[in-house]
């Protein structure tokens, strides 16, 4: 396989591209690799390969006539790769698209960039190593052509040291010990002294699952599964720092906004307090809490409870009478705020939800705040939360469908998408 790099800094790949494995498969003729310096082929007496961005700004731009021409000097391009943050995620499926190629040339950029007509006018892809920003191009190159170049056969030696390593299976792998056997009083795990195989491959399929899950849960949306794996997921989930408990809802009925902008009371439905249990206990958060001053509506829905809990429903359905039993009324906000302080020791820092423009947090951002303390999220019934509740919270979410010009989601399916974004299985 042959590897072009068009790089203003080809000295950066010096030494590395004979260190190890990689160095090995270049002797070994396994691999080839072509460095084109663009400031061969500048036209001016100072080689020049960057100029001022047009509409001002920081910094320098990569300019195109120097790195057309050095593109348009290879024989045999093949499949054209720029490394840029804006590009699609270098993962092992990337790694193996390319390593089906028998050219890929890589473009490294530096500066502020290169002008992006480059993309009109090469069949160009854009690939990114991470959210991080760099100096240039040439490190990712380094992580592509590595990347691509163990999955050539015969690279690795043992073809079965590829097939367990990370992400080859969409899990993170198992953790690796060797002698001596205790060190500086930390032992080898009993199960890989054992001799038992058996027991050595569950132990390390274990492992593998609890790293994903603890470390990169995103990688459980795409990894096959068996449905062991999936019991042992369920059982090491147990085992968490259980964020969700932190995690608490208030359905807010008054005061929210009408449809003409005034605000007032609302009655409760009995879908919602349902709906918004069951939700609440399939995430495993703390509790919700139900808010309506008027008292004919607070003892609707004590009736509500009471046959599901303690009447014939509490028999005909225990399921649906676990999920209620995360339910509390209260007149407002302040008393659901209170009696989370006297549970958790801490008063909630108040979240609130809507459908409108704007929304100053997002779900990632609850998600972290439930790693220290508690948070209560308050949803609205009719129109939307009324100012006086909004101005005692910290913060408002993003509504579920930000750039959508119809945001009319029922409050049961915002509070089920909603609980799904903080505390999803998949992170």
């Amino acid at each position: 396989m042959h590897f072009n790099i068009i790089t203003l800094f080809p000295e950066f790949f010096a030494s590395v591209l004979h260190c190890g494995l990689l160095g090995k498969a270049l002797e070994q003729g396994m691999i080839t690799i072509r460095l084109i310096n663009p400031r061969d082929f500048s036209q001016d007496r100072h080689r020049t390969v960057d100029d001022r961005p047009y509409g001002g700004g920081p910094g320098m731009v990569m300019t195109l006539p120097p790195l057309a021409l050095a593109l348009r000097s290879l024989e045999e391009p093949g499949r054209m790769a720029l490394l840029c943050p804006k590009g699609r995620p270098l993962d092992h499926e990337l790694a193996c698209s390319l390593a089906g190629e028998q050219v890929v040339t890589l473009i490294c950029g530096r500066y502020e960039g290169i002008d992006h007509r480059l993309e009109s006018l090469f069949p160009v892809e854009t690939i990114s190593v991470g959210g991080v920003v760099l100096n240039g191009g040439e490190t990712p190159a380094l992580q592509v052509v590595e990347a691509v170049s163990r999955l050539l056969p015969g690279f690795m030696g043992h073809q079965e040291s590829f097939a367990e390593e990370t992400f080859v299976q969409g899990l993170l792998e198992y953790p690796h010990y060797t002698r001596p056997e205790v060190f500086e009083g930390v032992r080898v795990p009993e199960v890989l002294l054992s001799g038992d195989h058996a027991r050595i491959a569950a132990w390390r399929r274990k492992e593998s699952l609890r790293a994903t899950l603890e470390l990169r849960p995103d990688l459980l949306r795409e990894a096959v599964l068996k449905s062991e794996d999936t019991r042992l997921l369920r059982a090491l989930s147990q085992e968490r720092p259980r964020v969700a408990r932190n995690c608490f809802l208030a359905l807010v009925h008054a005061p929210v906004l009408n449809k003409f902008g005034q605000s007032g009371a609302v009655s409760l439905t009995n879908l919602d307090i349902h709906d918004i249990a069951r939700c609440s206990r399939t995430y495993g958060i703390g509790g919700y809490f139900v808010c309506t001053p008027l008292q004919d509506q607070q003892q609707l829905a004590a009736r509500l409870l009471d046959h599901w809990l303690r009447g014939p429903g509490a028999g005909a359905n225990p399921d649906r009478g676990e999920a209620l039993r995360l339910v509390r009324i209260v007149d407002d906000v302040e008393q659901a705020s209170e009696a989370i302080a006297r549970h958790c020791g801490q008063r909630p820092l108040l979240v609130a939800t809507s459908a409108r423009e704007g929304g100053d947090m997002t779900f990632a951002q609850v998600r972290e705040l439930l790693e220290d303390q508690s948070v209560l999220l308050v949803l609205g019934t009719g129109y939307g939360l009324a100012p006086e509740v909004q101005e005692h919270c910290s913060g408002t979410l993003r509504p579920v469908r930000m750039l959508s010009d119809y945001n009319h989601l029922s409050v049961r399916a915002a509070a089920a998408i909603i609980l799904d974004r903080i505390l999803g299985d998949e992170g």
